[in-house]
């Protein structure tokens, strides 16, 4: 039986779509955006269609922004020799949050993950590599503390190293299994700080 007018339930289905978003919280999302004035709901319909429109992939570390080069490559006083590679922008933003992290990163957009069929020609790899080419003395890798992650910088470890670049991967003050964009700044700057060359 449906509760609800057509018009709810289809807010309801695709605000449950989102990622962590059940049903319980699409219907609480889904009222709330129906009492809110016209105005707002005019805005964040406009946010959401602007960003989808004008974010793309940063040309250096694929990052995502809304300029060519994204405001971390653009910056000079960044240290561009030094290059930490995360999987997702989300791991980007947990780093920048300690603002000790001086280098410039690289996200790979995913994990190696054979079980998921996604392999490194899958995943920002390539692009790694051509900026490998420039004068880089150092790639952090920190990648999450998951098999896939562990996959991932043991892959990178060994396409690096030839190429005569010091390869460390971050500390483990970051517990197995977990994603960096939950964990505070303090660990996350531990574990930038007890990185181990790999």
């Amino acid at each position: 039986m449906e509760i609800y007018s057509s018009h709810i339930n289809k807010l309801i289905e695709e605000l449950s779509r989102l990622p962590s978003i059940g049903a319980k919280s699409a219907q609480r999302l889904a009222f709330h955006i129906i009492n809110m004035p016209e105005d707002q709901v005019q805005a964040l319909a406009g946010a959401i269609l602007d960003a989808k429109s004008n974010v793309r992939y940063c040309k250096e570390c694929f990052t995502l922004t809304d300029e060519e080069i994204c405001p971390i490559c653009r910056n000079a006083k960044r240290d561009h020799k030094t290059i930490m590679v995360v999987e997702s922008t989300r791991d980007l933003a947990a780093y920048e949050k300690t603002g000790k992290y001086e280098g410039v990163y690289h996200v790979l957009h995913g994990a190696i993950s054979p079980m998921a069929g996604i392999g490194p020609n899958d995943i920002k790899l390539k692009e790694l590599m051509v900026r490998l080419k420039d004068d880089v003395n150092e790639v952090i890798i920190a990648t999450n503390s998951s098999l896939e992650g562990e996959t991932t910088a043991m892959y990178l470890s060994k396409l690096i190293k030839p190429a005569g670049i010091k390869v460390s991967r971050i500390a483990s003050g970051v517990p197995v299994g977990g994603d960096l964009e939950y964990i505070d700044e303090v660990t996350l700057l531990r574990a930038l700080d007890g990185r181990t060359e790999i």
